[in-house]
């Protein structure tokens, strides 16, 4: 099946990335907000984004005009009936995105494929939902999607060949390198990344070595573009934490439970790069540690 006409839901910081590499891609794509002003949103990080190609000379002022062209902004889920896939990048709320999905289903057409971009959750809890689990798996986008290459395809236990060979094939049109994972939450990358990052934290907590050393050994010593603590704070604290207890309560293993300085610096509103305040403080013009009272 070649999918030609792809739905999204959520115009927020993954949502418009993937809808602006699937317009790249030449496939028309609408994406559902549930407010005007969340559509406005992502039409400006997108414009921003295609701007800075055009002023790169990476693409043409043309293309950007064909780019946006492909893309329809929508606050009904009626309208995307006709889409051959549609992916989901809400918020990590199984009830608002099952919803979603119950509803789409009867709307659309027994073909069309059913995709999640959760990075945390069961995919089987969303396709069981619908009556189309054989036609419902994860495409888990990493950010920034126009950068970041890789795709995990999740395939559930009822997910059946011909939706994973599709999703694949959609990856290799959209510029995505996919590799394959079995349903369980983290898939592969969270499942190695989170306990990784978390191990990190645990390291600081214990007073074995400061914030920036733990960088720079990770940087240095085993060649990562970034220490775990700067990409943690570019991720968002509260994601962790959120993504963390979900592992664990999936695992009930120590690797995956949030250690407790996270919790305070979560409660404290130190969540990284977006409040200003994480592992670093970022209100000067470097990145400087921030003194946790440790």
């Amino acid at each position: 099946m070649a999918i030609k006409k792809v739905g999204v839901l959520g115009f927020g910081l993954m949502g418009s990335g993937i809808v602006q590499v699937c317009a790249q891609a030449g496939l028309e794509t609408v994406v559902r907000e549930v407010d005007q002003k969340f559509i406005d949103n992502g039409f400006g990080m997108i414009n921003k984004n295609l701007s800075r190609a055009v002023k790169k000379e990476k693409i043409s002022q043309s293309d950007m005009d064909g780019i946006l062209g492909r893309i329809k902004g929508t606050l009904e889920l009626e309208d995307l009936k006709d889409c051959d896939l549609i992916m989901e990048a809400v918020t990590e709320d199984l009830k608002i995105k099952n919803d979603m999905f119950s509803t789409l289903d009867k709307v659309c057409g027994e073909k069309t494929i059913f995709a999640s971009n959760t990075s945390s959750l069961t995919i089987i809890e969303m396709a069981a939902a619908t009556n189309r689990p054989d036609r419902f798996c994860g495409l888990h986008f990493f950010n920034p999607v126009p950068v970041m290459v890789l795709v995990e395809v999740v395939k559930t236990i009822a997910s059946n060949q011909e939706t994973i060979d599709a999703c694949m094939e959609f990856c290799k049109t959209i510029g995505k390198k996919a590799i394959l994972a079995k349903d369980t939450a983290g898939f592969i990358v969270n499942r190695l990344g989170v306990a990784f990052i978390l191990d990190a934290i645990r390291v600081y907590e214990e007073g074995l070595a400061s914030a920036e050393d733990i960088d720079n050994g990770i940087k240095l010593g085993l060649n990562h573009p970034m220490g775990p603590l700067t990409l943690l704070d570019f991720l968002g604290l509260d994601t962790l934490y959120y993504v963390g207890n979900i592992m664990f309560d999936e695992f009930r293993d120590a690797r995956f439970a949030p250690p407790p300085l996270l919790r305070k610096m979560v409660l404290a509103g130190y969540l990284g790069r977006k409040s200003g305040k994480g592992f670093y403080d970022y209100s000067g013009e470097k990145p400087v540690p921030t003194d946790l009272n440790l």
